[in-house]
């Protein structure tokens, strides 16, 4: 089997919609599993509830939270993170911080990895904060996977809606109110496969 792991940060649930259908996309694809894992929190529960995120925090508890390790053992990696002032936020900057050991071992070189993203705005960093994301893959040695225009839900102009040829994107609102639309778990899926199918051919 070829394993897929889906690494992500949500504080409100947002990015943990992508990353679910992220992972349903991989399923998709024979011979290819998706696993599930969440960075690691860097906020004190004190603060998650001033900011209205404990709630559903507690209700992300069921998902594993990912190790440096976890990295290395998987054939592909899909990182997902909201979008801080146009880049990663710092829960995933500080796990991304950690893996020197693995940049080291070279333990990464030549597996597929590729970047989701969420923002409040339709304009809020989404695209800059996938790019900026690239720079650590190619540092590790990764290939750097995106989400090509066969994913033609990305050239629809009939709706407001995430997505670009760097990666899936759902746009959240300002107060977290809107939750990924059809169109953008669609490119999330279809990234899914996407990077599973290129996997499989970087691992026979």
């Amino acid at each position: 089997m070829c394993k897929v792991l889906i690494v992500h940060y949500s504080m409100y649930g947002h990015t943990l919609k992508m990353a679910e259908a992220v992972a349903e996309g991989v399923r998709e694809v024979e011979g290819c599993e998706a696993v599930m894992k969440r960075i690691p929190e860097t906020l004190s529960e004190e603060v998650l509830g001033m900011m209205g995120a404990l709630e559903a925090q507690r209700a992300m508890a069921h998902i594993p939270v990912a190790s440096v390790d976890d990295l290395s053992e998987a054939d592909a990696i899909i990182f997902g993170t909201p979008t801080r002032f146009g880049n990663m936020c710092g829960q995933m900057r500080q796990f991304l911080d950690a893996t020197g050991g693995l940049w080291q071992k070279g333990a990464l070189v030549g597996k597929a990895g590729s970047v989701f993203t969420c923002s409040a705005t339709q304009h809020g960093g989404q695209e800059s904060t996938i790019l900026t994301f690239h720079t650590n893959l190619l540092h590790h040695g990764m290939v750097v996977v995106g989400l090509p225009y066969a994913f033609a839900g990305q050239m629809g102009v009939s709706e407001i809606t995430g997505c670009s040829p760097y990666g899936a994107s759902t746009i959240a609102g300002g107060q977290g109110e809107r939750m990924p639309s059809e169109n953008e778990l669609a490119g999330a899926r279809f990234q899914g496969g996407h990077v599973a199918k290129i996997a499989l051919k970087l691992k026979a």
